[in-house]
């Protein structure tokens, strides 16, 4: 695991943070060197060319790399969703996405396009249209957001609605369509828009779709709208709110480990003494250690469970994960920006200029609240699995 993120390597991505935060530029330096280290096949199985590392191994190393340098590991995230997806799928004895765990693995750098402007559905729905081509393919026709890595991916997952009136035999129906399409076969305008609060390095800019082409061999799922428990969608879902509550983990790591060295540096000029000396200093950090103790049972648990339920289906939660999931990215993340609120009232006024690596993380962990779920999302989830769905 230790080859993957050196601490060499990580000493540079730190270094870079700031000047791609106050440039709002891409992270391509990192990128590079995340490329050669084979960061990006950390979770490919070893017999296809990748690390082999698990759900928890990868979750601890993303988090690692969230204290360095929370945008990068953020944007990196989406790459390694994709390749938890198809980790899920093959390890489940599912090979369709065995393609993208190789491709990964050669170096091609994946992309999330699933968000959508006013669509609260997430994988339940879509505002973007999935046109046949005739061939077993599709052309899709709609605007994502927030697209991570947009100035680098080479393969885009999308989701798109086929419109019923094209479905033969299926009168008022209608099918999400999840597929693939890739850089060079255009189709897509990716707009110059990422001039964000926090997290830009990331450059998560919108993507108009015009005609992008996904070919029948990167059609992967052919659903009704809704909850499904198609492996499919599960492990989007699993491995989406997994790895993202592991980043704001780390960015909570790095600011409870700024508000100590913080409190032994500063001194207070009513007792001579440095702020550790402060009962109410120590108060405030120990609640953030308590808080990130909790945070991390919490994400080791999860990602632990979800590994061994591939051998053991006795395991396998079923819908519950959604529950499970959905549940810990709120809290992981409400948890995040509470325990950066208190390392900037433990360090100070100096937090607030932007020469801050704390203002800054400031700044980036105020994104988890717009990824989804949502925190209203997953009470939804959580009240369905417990009362049932609406009438």
């Amino acid at each position: 695991m230790t080859d993957l993120l050196s601490d060499e390597l990580l000493a540079d991505v730190r270094e870079r943070a700031a000047d791609y935060d106050r440039d709002n530029a891409f992270f391509a330096e990192d990128l590079a060197d995340l490329q050669a280290a084979g960061y990006l096949g950390a979770m490919v199985p070893t017999e296809l060319g990748g690390a082999g590392l698990t759900l928890h191994q990868t979750a601890r190393l993303q988090a690692r790399l969230a204290a360095h340098a929370p945008a990068t590991a953020l944007a990196v995230n989406m790459h390694h969703v994709w390749v938890g997806v198809g980790r899920y799928l093959h390890e489940r004895g599912d090979s369709s996405l065995d393609w993208l765990l190789r491709e990964a693995a050669s170096g091609e750098v994946f992309g999330f396009g699933y968000s959508e402007p006013g669509n609260d559905l997430v994988l339940l729905g879509s505002r973007t249209e999935a046109r046949p081509d005739g061939s077993g393919g599709y052309t899709f026709h709609g605007r994502k957001i927030f697209t991570s890595n947009s100035p680098a991916w080479t393969r885009l997952g999308v989701l798109g609605l086929e419109k019923t009136g094209m479905l033969r035999g299926r009168n008022g129906s209608a099918r999400l369509v999840h597929a693939f399409i890739t850089r060079e076969g255009g189709g897509f305008e990716i707009l110059d828009d990422w001039d964000t609060l926090g997290m830009r390095a990331s450059q998560s800019r919108s993507t108009v779709l015009d005609g992008a082409h996904a070919p029948a061999d990167r059609v992967l799922r052919l659903l009704p709208p809704g909850p499904s428990l198609d492996p499919y969608v599960v492990g989007i879902f699993t491995s989406f709110e997994v790895l993202l509550s592991s980043v704001y983990a780390g960015i909570a790591d790095r600011a409870l480990e700024l508000a100590v060295e913080a409190a032994n540096k500063r001194t207070s000029m009513k007792t001579g003494k440095a702020y550790a000396q402060d009962p109410d200093v120590r108060r405030r950090i120990a609640d953030m250690a308590l808080a990130l103790d909790s945070v991390w049972l919490q994400v080791d648990g999860i990602t632990r469970d979800l590994d061994a339920s591939a051998a053991d289906p006795t395991l396998d939660r079923g819908a519950g994960w959604f529950r499970a999931t959905a549940g810990l990215k709120v809290r992981v993340t409400d948890a995040a920006r509470e325990i950066v609120d208190q390392a900037v009232r433990v360090s100070g006024g100096s937090t607030y200029f932007n020469g801050s690596e704390l203002g800054r993380l400031y700044r980036d962990v105020l994104a988890g609240i717009f990824h989804p779920s949502s925190d209203d999302a997953a009470h939804s989830t959580v009240a369905q699995s417990l009362l049932g769905p609406l009438d």
